[in-house]
């Protein structure tokens, strides 16, 4: 929000418009019962007022930024920091910390002003005074360290921006600790996941998906904590949503508590009961959206409306705060201090229980802390590969995948696969049992026809660390899951996103599941590798390069029909590792042409390639499994690749859109695929009605030789 018509340039147009603003706001108070004088007397009131004056004073001297979320839940942020939250601002990655999600992340001065008073190193008041400035660790939205293991986390679990990503996440963050609790047992790993959240987080489809599972699921020690506020930035609530939201939760199977969000004593009663349930928790918790800015709290403007120098001063004498900007008195930040070494004695005691294990559950358990692969753990792959020139095709090429994860099953503990309700046709639960209300030990998590949530879900699990988390579904669905696919490239999350289903080649499911254009729009996200193997071969490499892959995603994207083998001979290199590479040479003379290809359609060019070299005409064939790691070679290789000279020519050959080919081809290169949706039918009839065949490479081959 910008602030609409509450946006002023000067204090002197503020009093013209004075009485508007006291009628709005005599409105809102009818609406919301009252807005509170805030003259408590509670010991750790001046708390909860030095989140909010570091936040007003940080967004006053930013000239902008949202003040509606660190103003309206300050004392709830003060109840669960100073008495329940369990953590360690010395060593902010240890691993049995409770976590903290902003899911309403706009308000992110509500965690740095957090993260500031209670002592992590990374937040000093330098950093506060530089809010939303270009290379602050306080940056508009909170941004979790890229790659952040246990030596580079500074207190910020996740990026939230997007409504409904960051309580998504807090889910998945739950899961994890569920299920490593059940392998490692409560001596180990026993921690909560607590997420503020605002009404937008709640309105965004993937926060119903999200209510429905972790609630289907049981997790207690999810606790999510609700600035009902009943402001959004439009206005109230009610121009938009009429149900009981609480109520959404009790039918989901929530322990639900209603609360006022002001009221230390009741906040931190309420932390309480929920640590005690067995059910995953919302506290619903009635604030005032800005409180404590007399010109905006409880209006629409409360939310992000531009804060000025006579606000900040005006909240200090409403308040009782005579301090100057960013100054904390010392008894308050002492007392803060002192919530940040609460935990101290509980993480001495996990540290020694840690290195009282015995030596080989030791070392196993703080390899999975690190996030590190097993010795030897690219065997099974590597055997994988060997056998499988001489094994028959699988009927489907996802079940490559399928088996390959299947074989992986004792020797990656720590993976998790969620799956969008096509066990069946993708076949990635095979020994794996389910995760569930009553088994916690499982590591196949049904998710229902929920894709969103799925993919939040596996950010969350690899932000909180200790799981490898695999999302499975069809193509046509990774829209369902961009969101949380362009949060996971973002944060730079090792999450392996696994894809069936992925061309015309599903056959008569028509066009609405053959994706012909999104692999494409795969391509174009940063930081995203997307890998489509030829065959088994390809399938083992490709696992084995997106397992060691740490810094960022990993879409697998794998074909319904059956992948023939295109590689005959046997080699211990990682062929994939090059994004391309020469499959077939030019064998009768010169290289001609370069038929580049992708999964299923290189064994189209590998059989256009028979019929140019028998027609003598030069011709190579190249799998390109990975775009973006062949971007990442030197030019010399690419040259020896793609092929060169003034008579040569190149056609990419993949049944989806051109976009992105061009790169590799040149405009004036060939390309067979697709030019628009596919159609119901056979796969090999579609094939053939689309023009994507050995005779029509031929055929684009020819014309380009000639022309």
């Amino acid at each position: 929000m910008t602030g609409g018509w509450l946006r002023f340039a000067h204090w002197d147009q503020l009093k013209v418009i004075h009485l508007n603003l006291n009628i709005h706001r005599l409105h809102s108070c009818m609406r919301m019962a009252k807005i509170r004088v805030m003259t408590h007397t509670h010991p750790q009131q001046a708390l909860a007022h030095a989140i909010r004056f570091l936040s007003i004073d940080a967004i006053v001297k930013a000239q902008e930024g949202h003040q509606g979320v660190p103003l309206g839940m300050a004392e709830i942020a003060t109840a669960l920091y100073t008495r329940h939250l369990k953590f360690t601002p010395q060593d902010a990655g240890w691993f049995d910390r409770d976590r903290v999600v902003l899911s309403n992340g706009h308000g992110s001065m509500l965690l740095y002003s957090l993260l500031h008073l209670s002592g992590y190193p990374k937040f000093p008041i330098e950093e506060i005074q530089r809010f939303r400035v270009l290379g602050s660790v306080c940056e508009g939205h909170p941004e979790r360290p890229h790659g952040a293991a246990h030596e580079t986390a500074n207190g910020i679990e996740v990026t939230t921006g997007p409504l409904g990503q960051g309580i998504a996440n807090a889910f998945g963050m739950a899961v994890a600790e569920a299920y490593l609790n059940a392998r490692f047992g409560n001596e180990l790993v026993n921690h909560f996941t607590y997420a503020f959240v605002g009404d937008g987080c709640l309105q965004e489809g993937v926060g119903q998906e999200m209510i429905s599972l972790a609630g289907h699921l049981q997790l207690g020690k999810l606790v999510l904590l609700w600035d009902d506020n009943l402001i959004t930035d439009d206005g109230s609530t009610d121009l938009s949503i009429s149900e009981n939201v609480a109520e959404r939760f009790r039918v989901a199977g929530w322990h639900v508590i209603e609360l006022d969000g002001h009221d230390i004593e009741a906040v931190s009663a309420a932390l309480e009961a929920a640590r005690k349930d067995p059910r995953p928790s919302m506290l619903a918790c009635r604030t005032v959206i800005a409180k404590g800015i007399a010109r905006l709290q409880g209006l629409r403007g409360g939310h992000s409306g531009r804060l000025y120098e006579e606000d900040a001063q005006a909240a200090r004498e409403l308040l009782g705060w005579p301090h100057a900007p960013f100054v904390i008195p010392a008894d308050v930040q002492q007392a803060w201090h002192a919530a940040g070494q609460r935990s101290d004695g509980e993480y001495q005691a996990w540290q020694s229980r840690v290195t009282s294990l015995p030596a080989a559950e030791r070392a196993e358990f703080e390899r999975i802390l690190r996030g590190e692969l097993p010795a030897n753990w690219q065997q099974v792959l590597h055997d994988y590969k060997h056998k499988a020139l001489q094994a028959p095709p699988e009927p489907s090429g996802i079940f490559l995948s399928a088996e390959i994860n299947d074989l992986l099953t004792p020797v990656l503990p720590e993976r998790m696969v969620g799956c969008a309700d096509l066990e069946a046709p993708t076949s990635h639960k095979r020994g794996l049992t389910a995760f569930n209300a009553h088994d916690r030990s499982g590591s196949y998590v049904h998710c229902g026809v929920r894709e969103h949530v799925m993919g939040s879900m596996a950010n969350g699990m690899a932000a909180h660390g200790g799981v490898i988390p695999l999302s499975v579904t069809y193509l046509a669905f990774a829209d369902y899951e961009r969101p949380a696919m362009r949060m996971a490239a973002l944060m730079g999350l090792p999450v392996k996103f696994v894809f069936s289903h992925d061309s015309i080649g599903i056959g008569r499911n028509g066009p609405t599941h053959q994706p012909v254009e999104i692999i494409a729009s795969l391509r174009a996200m940063p930081n995203m590798w997307v890998m489509r193997p030829a065959d088994a071969v390809e399938a083992a490499e490709c696992w084995e390069l997106a397992l060691a892959h740490t810094e960022g995603p990993v879409s697998m994207v794998f074909a319904r029909q059956s992948l023939p083998m295109v590689r005959h001979t046997h080699t211990t290199d990682n062929l994939t590792r090059r994004g391309a590479y020469v499959l077939h040479e030019a064998g009768c003379g010169p290289r001609q042409v370069t038929l580049l290809a992708t999964g299923s359609e290189v064994l189209l060019a590998v059989q256009a390639r028979e019929q140019l070299e028998a027609a003598g005409v030069g011709t190579a064939v190249v799998s390109m499994p990975c775009w973006e790691l062949f971007n990442a070679q030197d030019a010399a290789y690419k040259r020896s690749v793609l092929g060169t000279g003034v008579q040569h020519v190149r056609i990419g050959v993949e049944a989806a859109v051109r976009q992105g080919w061009d790169a590799y081809l040149g405009i004036d290169g060939g390309f067979v695929g697709m030019t628009g949706f596919g159609a119901s039918g056979p796969a090999d009839e579609l094939y053939k009605l689309f023009n994507i065949t050995p005779d029509a490479v031929v055929a684009e081959a020819r014309r380009l030789l000639v022309s």
